[in-house]
């Protein structure tokens, strides 16, 4: 069978030749160009992809892919737009958008991403299948939980391990990108609601009335704009488990109307009178301490008490840095099915760098670095030349340590006039070390005043002493 698109665009000259193309290629299209049409026509017949122009007459893309998204999950959507806003694609990605592609629109692109994405939906329903069924598999896209070695995370382990069979509902406390949401769907995965779903939420930056209706949804028509019926997150995550990211962000008021539900274990959706019960394990997540929250008056004491039924602490990295090593490993065996590449290993200065550095943005921050030095590394090792300017003062400190078995250094009262080329080899690492020093380890700055590139500076900076093993 032919798979079967719909393309929204109110530009009708583009939707007709999107169609033409598509059919070209196999497919069975439709089209229209309004919301509302959208709507009635997905009511009716079923579709295995959307492409969606994100600015319509009646509605945007954002509205369409939500309605999709809660009433037809089986069928992808892919938004197209003449606006480029990072921001946007990866509010939409979060949304559910399989992808985001902006005009001007170039065919083998578009047939690329729609076989693709075409490809994503039938695993998203051979996985919904075998759920249905009964078996036992993981839902889709859950991160792998890593497990570290130190005394912290063997007792976060432990902790995850006592708790996850319960219904207990839990907080975790971490600061940010300590992977406080990977913590809680493995709690999921551990349970006895493992095939239900797991419906994570971002409570950052609702308001009042946008809280309401993420969190129990709206009937079509209540307010306006509201285009379709909504289901929300509570109802989505009915048998299974709801986490709440950032709760310490919600308004006093909305609160109280999340008490209320968890209280009565029943909501409504706005704009209904029917009573929905709710069977829902809860699991919230924070990086303030709510018990100063409470103390300012910020955070409901009653709401605490409630979710406060198992507390776990998610350590930082900078406080299990016999973990980095372990996590540095799985990230990069990720970066490498990813990219394609064939990474080994760290250099050891990278090692060195990667345990001495604070890490302020935690294994999120780490799994970026990762994935960036992975992407500009073309051999087998990861040099220290590949990671952000961050690491930069670190990198030089073993330069300083390198230092100190040397030669005394000869004071140069001409240092930024020397030229690296026409130095002589004995005096090539003086020349190197005397910059390096007086810029302040700065490594940008040290190979303009050495008029050589980064790299080469880099490569300099190895092969002195080079043979010393212990100390790169």
């Amino acid at each position: 069978m032919k798979n079967k698109i719909l393309i929204i665009d109110d530009e009708i000259n583009i939707g007709l030749l999107l169609s033409k193309f598509l059919t070209k290629n196999g497919f069975e299209v439709s089209n229209t160009t309004t919301g509302a049409s959208a709507v009635e026509m997905l009511s009716n017949e079923k579709f295995d992809l959307i492409l969606c122009d994100y600015r319509l007459d009646d509605t945007d893309g954002r509205e369409i892919l939500k309605h999709v998204k809660e009433n037809h999950p089986a069928t992808g959507v892919i938004i197209i737009t003449g606006y480029s806003d990072i921001r946007l694609a990866v509010e939409l990605i979060k949304l559910g958008a399989y992808d985001y592609i902006v005009k001007p629109l170039y065919p083998d692109e578009i047939l690329s991403t729609v076989n693709k994405a075409l490809e994503t939906q039938k695993a998203l329903k051979k996985h919904n299948s075998s759920s249905k069924n009964g078996n036992k598999i993981e839902p889709l896209n859950f991160p792998k939980y890593i497990e570290g070695k130190s005394k912290l995370s063997l007792k976060l382990l432990e902790q995850i391990n006592l708790v996850a069979p319960t219904n207990y509902s839990i907080i975790l406390h971490g600061k940010s990108g300590t992977g406080k949401e990977c913590v809680a769907k493995t709690i999921h995965l551990s349970s006895l609601r493992k095939n239900a779903p797991f419906v994570a939420m971002d409570c950052g930056s609702l308001s009042k009335e946008l809280a309401v209706s993420e969190f129990f949804g709206h009937e079509k028509g209540s307010f306006t704009g509201a285009l379709s019926t909504k289901i929300g997150h509570f109802e989505q995550a009915n048998g299974g488990t709801l986490f709440l990211d950032e709760v310490a962000n919600l308004s006093y008021e909305t609160q109280a109307i999340l008490l209320r539900a968890v209280q009565e274990r029943k909501i409504k959706r706005i704009g209904s009178t029917k009573e929905i019960d709710l069977d829902v394990r809860i699991i919230i997540a924070t990086n303030e301490n709510l018990e100063n929250c409470i103390q300012k008056g910020t955070f409901r004491e009653d709401l605490y008490h409630r979710f406060n039924e198992f507390s776990i602490n998610v350590p930082s990295l900078k406080d299990r840095s016999e973990d980095i090593p372990v996590f540095a490993d799985f990230f990069l065996a990720e970066a490498n099915e990813e990219l394609n590449k064939n990474i080994i290993s760290f250099s050891k200065e990278v090692k060195y760098c990667f345990l001495s550095y604070n890490w302020p943005g935690n294994v999120r921050e780490l799994k970026n670095v990762i994935r960036r030095v992975a992407l500009l590394t073309n051999g087998h090792q990861i040099e220290v030349s590949a990671l952000p300017l961050e690491f930069e003062k670190i990198s030089s400190t073993k330069i300083l340590q390198r230092e100190k078995k040397l030669p005394p250094l000869k004071k140069s009262n001409n240092t930024h006039q020397q030229h690296l080329k026409k130095t002589t080899k004995e005096a090539e690492y003086t020349a190197i070390l005397n910059v390096l020093k007086e810029v302040n380890f700065n490594k940008a700055k040290a190979a303009r005043i050495l008029q050589i590139d980064r790299k080469t500076l880099y490569n300099k900076i190895k092969l002195i002493n080079l043979n010393d093993e212990q100390q790169i």
